[in-house]
């Protein structure tokens, strides 16, 4: 295995962990539906025990055997698709890993109990958890490398933008 393919499973190891900890913590230490404070006085953003049969953040809840197959394709088309990368390419590499590994983490607890666990709430966003920031910040670092290096069109001037005169088909 080279280097390169280990920052892909490192990062996925990292963030399934991470989240797998804060699941594991939150079912230990709130009751579900119950709310915690993380710094007193300071409510807009708390911790919320809730389970989730759908997607992320709360959407499509009776459709989770869906969303395991779906985790499922997913992991196995990132690997794919880092296998095939060209050297270089950190951006795309460490994005995909935050994906990979938040889609692994929820996919173990879809697998163990039909649903994840949520905790993370911010008063103006749905309740979501570690696993489902890392796929969210995997996908924007994606698109943001992607279009920060596509391809650029060459640029053809329209006659009246042309530095010299154009020459029509009577010579003159």
């Amino acid at each position: 295995m080279k280097f390169r393919d280990l920052i892909l499973f490192f990062i996925a190891f990292i963030v399934f962990i991470a989240d797998q900890f804060s699941k594991a913590w939150t079912r230990e230490n709130i009751p579900l539906n119950a709310t915690r404070e993380i710094i007193p006085n300071f409510d807009w953003f708390v911790l919320t025990h809730i389970t989730n049969s759908g997607a992320a953040f709360g959407l499509f809840p009776q459709a989770g055997i869906f969303f395991t197959l779906i985790a499922l394709v997913v992991s196995f088309a990132i690997v794919a698709y880092y296998r095939s990368l060209p050297t270089g390419q950190w951006l795309v590499r460490i994005s995909l890993g935050l994906q990979l590994g938040g889609a692994l983490g929820n996919l173990v607890d879809r697998l163990r109990t039909g649903y994840v666990v949520d905790m993370l709430y911010a008063r103006f966003w749905p309740v979501f958890n570690i696993a489902d920031s890392a796929i969210v910040c995997g996908v924007v670092v994606l698109m943001w490398h992607l279009l920060r290096n596509s391809p650029k069109e060459d640029v053809v001037p329209l006659p009246n933008d042309a530095p010299e005169k154009i020459e029509t088909s009577s010579g003159r």
